[in-house]
């Protein structure tokens, strides 16, 4: 298998791991703690399945470089706010104004976590191993 379609296969893992995520928030976290807090708490676990499930996907491509991998994050960055935008407003009803306020830091929104996390994480996980294997 090629290295984009690992990539394209590995993000519809993430996809169903932050969906996961997302219905933990919604049904155990939210009744609990409230939605802003929830909503953060679940960022903070995204960006732990993120990271976790970047590992693993570098380790299944043992020839891929640093730079092929912040490419493979790129992608996924592109492919999540697609997805977010689309599904979010087709899918979910948000308005737009909705979604946006989602990368709100100042109102305490971290899904840009999130996002830097999906874009970075690839290619951290590829810079220790170059680093390793000198």
């Amino acid at each position: 298998m090629s290295l984009g379609a690992k990539a394209v296969a590995m993000w519809c893992a993430l996809l169903a791991a932050m969906f996961g995520n997302g219905m933990f928030r919604v049904f155990v976290l939210q009744p609990r703690m409230g939605e802003g807090t929830a909503r953060q708490v679940a960022c903070l676990t995204g960006v732990v399945i993120i990271v976790a499930l970047s590992g693993l996907f570098v380790r299944t491509v043992p020839a891929a470089t640093p730079r092929q991998l912040l490419k493979v994050g790129t992608i996924w960055l592109i492919m999540t706010i697609a997805f977010e935008f689309l599904f979010g407003h087709y899918g979910a009803g948000l308005s737009w104004a909705d979604l946006l306020g989602e990368y709100n830091l100042l109102r305490g929104r971290l899904w840009t976590l999130v996002l830097l996390a999906t874009l970075i994480a690839p290619w951290v996980w590829g810079s220790l191993r170059a680093r390793v294997t000198r």
